[in-house]
């Protein structure tokens, strides 16, 4: 029944455990806890009243949190969760930063003014080439994984920090990462000429790099972009946000996707494309590279990396006949991996590439989640055994 305050102030116990849904131990519980007022019937000493507004609250306040409930449930496991944001956005099949088409500012864009436009900034340095004491790795994932442990292990919190100081150290992260990766330490070069310069290749690769980075720096609310701003709501470093939402990289699902592509363009080259293509489709198996679920009728970013350079021939091939037997269009992921095919790229530059320009997202996220002074905390929704079982703590 729907208790009635002007009419019926006051419950019976069957009433409210009708209205309520609850057992009678739960009503006293809620009693004793000073939820819900009573007193003796008149009528009846031996039995109470209960307060029909008080019943009333507590029923709204339920159904409040099971709305939270069945909101987090429906969206943390779908595309949602959604998160304001003014740094980048889909609409139309194409990809924007704060409201500049991806692929038209990717054109002349170096890494550093994406940066200064993905963090609002006004200005901004060069990202830093300044030495540091880094463990003595080979410039790979391992070198950059660990750099940035020891630099989270000493980092600031994000707190009571100006954005200018914000942005500084935000460069240096760059910098510093992209050292990691072997790219050459010369204050004079631009990210991408440093990384063609350490990896022993020309002016002509270095603008392939630079476009490359540009286009992925960011892609909006992804999961590693969920996990940094996560990490920077609760004011960690931003070494540890960032750390935070690289470490999202190594599974195959997002960062990874790039080096397993690669290792099926070196098959296409140590077999055929003919072989390659045959035994996937023969097993039903998803071809790496191939479809993006936000670009169905294909994915810009590598639409406009592809017009830059000419694939291997086999690769090429290869694409072609995925795209004609399957309607597929290659993502980005595949046609980074074929650049670093075709310049012969040191091992995990694919990876590299993504990480270094990426990064330049991440840390966009993670200013802007400092800006919102707001703490991301998602709510459970419990599945685990029942919680009413004898000795379960209940007398």
């Amino acid at each position: 029944m729907e208790p009635k305050t002007k009419v019926a102030p006051w419950l019976t116990l069957e009433e409210v455990q009708d209205f309520l849904g609850v057992r009678a131990q739960t009503i006293y519980a809620y009693v004793s806890r000073g939820l819900i007022a009573s007193h003796p019937d008149p009528h009846n000493i031996r039995r109470s009243l209960y307060s029909a507004e008080n019943i009333q609250k507590l029923k709204q306040k339920k159904q409040q949190g099971r709305k939270r409930e069945t909101l987090a449930a429906n969206t943390l496991f779908g595309t949602e969760p959604s998160i304001p944001t003014a740094i980048s956005t889909f609409a139309r099949g194409r990809l924007f930063y704060r409201g500049k088409d991806v692929i038209n500012f990717a054109k002349e864009a170096t890494l550093e003014e994406t940066a200064r436009l993905l963090w609002d900034a006004e200005s901004l340095d060069a990202f830093s080439v300044q030495a540091r004491d880094y463990p003595p790795y080979p410039p790979d994932r391992t070198h950059a994984f660990v750099a940035l442990a020891t630099a989270t292990a000493t980092g600031h919190s994000t707190h009571a920090r100006t954005p200018r100081v914000l942005h500084a150290e935000a460069a240096n992260l760059v910098g510093h990462l992209a050292s990691t990766f072997g790219a050459e330490n010369t204050p004079s070069l631009l990210i991408h000429q440093r990384l063609a310069k350490g990896w022993g290749k020309e002016k002509d690769v270095a603008d392939l790099l630079r476009k490359a980075m540009v286009l992925l720096a960011d892609h909006e609310l992804t999961s590693s972009a969920f996990a940094t701003r996560i990490a920077a709501s609760n004011g960690a470093s931003l070494p540890a946000c960032l750390l935070t939402g690289l470490a999202t990289f190594t599974g195959p699902l997002h960062g990874d996707a790039t080096p397993r592509v690669k290792a099926l363009l070196d098959e296409v080259e140590r077999s055929s494309a003919e072989q390659v293509v045959n035994r996937y489709l023969s097993s039903a198996l998803p071809i790496p590279g191939f479809g993006h679920h936000l670009y169905p009728d294909g994915d810009p970013r590598a639409v406009a990396l592809l017009e830059e350079f000419e694939p291997p021939q086999e690769i090429a091939k290869f694409i072609e006949k995925v795209t004609t037997l399957t309607g597929l269009y290659p993502n980005i992921d595949a046609v980074l991996a074929a650049l670093v095919t075709r310049y012969r790229l040191q091992g995990d530059a694919a990876f590299a590439l993504f990480s270094i320009a990426r990064s330049v997202g991440l840390l966009a996220h993670a200013m802007e989640q400092i800006n919102t002074c707001k703490v991301i905390r998602p709510r459970g929704r419990y599945i685990g055994p029942d919680l009413n079982m004898p000795g379960n703590g209940r007398n």
